[in-house]
């Protein structure tokens, strides 16, 4: 019998990447007033500055543990406990800072006082423009109390914890909400889903992954032998070693097949 939903929060519930979009459009705009620049090719140079600064870190194994992107360390405070985050606090102004300096120089601009502004504006813009998938609402008001409902999501705790406080009607539909910087590791691992089956007090069989992300959402509900629904909302292909066992591109296509497992049981 499914008795718990467990639904990842970045491009599942909330459309992130609809938010750093938006964040650095707001931003390269800004920076088009004052030189002759086009704004989609520095985000382009920016966002290719930020991916090489990020991994040349070496709190970079820990960001992909954990699963923190380099976009969050554009705008992100890591506000936590732990030693690397610790580091990635102390890092984030100078790497935000060298990545749009260094993705102006890119396109032929020396402005390091530009650079720095950009850097304080993005996060800014990324807090301003909260974006939610138009079902979630909906789907979440049908689940609640149906079933346990569980938020699982990858992240430094201080900025998961801003998203849920700029978009607050997400949380209180959650009995749990799981953070792997809090909790010590991130999906895939299989431990974190252990962690959330031993707190609902279930079995793998009694629980539903549902997430975006082929390699961490439905590969770490595989290795438990959790089911899982994959939504697919930009027609990605499929990973080998990693198939879901559902597929859908709406939320609310996740209600047919909630029906048919609850039929299933009642034959067994």
């Amino acid at each position: 019998m499914i008795k718990t939903l467990i639904f990842d929060l970045d491009d599942t519930l909330l459309w992130d990447k609809k938010s750093v979009a938006t964040a650095f459009r707001k931003t390269c705009e800004r920076a088009a007033q004052l030189h002759e620049i086009d704004p989609t090719a520095l985000e382009e140079a920016v966002r290719a500055e930020a991916r090489e600064l990020y991994a040349a870190y070496d709190t970079y194994e820990f960001t992909q543990m954990i699963g923190i992107n380099p976009f969050e360390g554009l705008w992100g405070t890591f506000d936590d406990a732990g030693e690397f985050f610790q580091k990635m606090k102390v890092i984030v102004s100078g790497y935000r800072r060298e990545a749009w300096t260094k993705g102006l120089q890119r396109l032929g601009i020396e402005d390091a006082q530009l650079g720095s502004e950009l850097a304080e504006l993005f996060p800014e813009e990324r807090r301003k423009h909260p974006f939610i998938y138009e079902e979630t609402f909906s789907v979440l008001d049908k689940l609640k109390g149906r079933f346990e409902l569980v938020l699982l999501t990858n992240g430094s705790p201080s900025l998961q914890q801003t998203k849920l406080e700029i978009t607050p009607e997400i949380a209180p539909y959650f009995d749990h909400i799981v953070i792997s910087g809090a909790f010590g590791k991130g999906k895939p691992d299989v431990s974190i889903f252990q962690h959330v089956l031993t707190t609902c007090g279930i079995a793998a069989d009694e629980a539903v992954m549902v997430g975006d992300n082929l390699m961490t959402d439905i590969l770490g509900a595989s290795r438990v032998g959790m089911r899982s629904v994959w939504i697919n909302r930009e027609e990605k292909e499929l990973v080998e070693g990693s198939t879901p066992t559902y597929e859908i591109d709406d939320l609310e296509k996740l209600f047919p097949i909630l029906e048919s497992l609850t039929k299933k049981e009642a034959l067994q």
